[in-house]
């Protein structure tokens, strides 16, 4: 499924084919598959979670016994799921009284600005929500705990991994084949949550 050289919307009408709102599922899967950020039963809070496609792809790998809790400024566009939550909201705004769970197995987040076209700016608000939701997930995630974030590639990203690395035993970052070639995403991976 994540050949190489596949065309850009191959992993858009494989999300239509499967029932998934977009095509970053691809992104999460292949993560997952590569590094087992979820299991059976765990509590997960998502970041940037509209229109909903990781919320979906979670709530497949945890099952009934987990929960997942996703937080955006937009609305998601899924069926309701027993192990789903969703809130409205901007993770800025995030109290811990707004989560039933305040302790969580995995944090992840694929949010990002709405983009200028100049880089320099996008990457300097995509390194903003990613420090916010790094910020969470120190202080959410259970010792042992896993955590994921999209960031827009830049001269600030080995160091804001630098930090982020010495709170997990293992890290990485990794560029899922189903991101487009041209794009300057990239995700940063945390496994293991060391509490500080």
């Amino acid at each position: 499924m994540y050949r190489k050289g596949k065309n850009p919307e191959f992993y858009t009408e494989l999300a239509k084919k499967q029932n998934y709102p977009a095509r970053s599922v691809y992104k999460l899967k292949e993560i997952d598959e590569k590094y087992r950020i979820f299991k059976h039963g765990d509590k997960v809070l998502d970041f940037g979670s509209a229109p909903g496609s990781w919320l979906l792809y979670i709530s497949e790998k945890i099952g009934n016994n987990g929960v997942v809790t996703g937080i955006d400024i937009e609305n998601v566009n899924i069926p309701k799921k027993n192990n789903i939550t969703f809130f409205k909201k901007s993770i800025f705004d995030l109290q811990e009284s707004d989560l039933k769970d305040k302790k969580f197995d995995a944090v992840v987040s694929d949010m990002a600005p709405n983009t200028t076209g100049l880089a320099f700016v996008d990457a300097g608000k995509s390194l903003e929500l990613v420090e916010e939701s790094f910020k969470l997930a120190k202080r959410f995630l259970k010792p042992g705990g896993n955590f994921v974030c999209k960031i827009f590639d830049s001269s600030s990203t080995s160091k804001f991994f630098n930090i982020m690395e010495k709170h997990f035993k293992f890290s990485k970052r990794f560029r899922p084949k189903a991101i487009v070639k041209q794009s300057k995403e990239l995700y940063i991976i945390g496994c293991g949550f060391i509490e500080q």
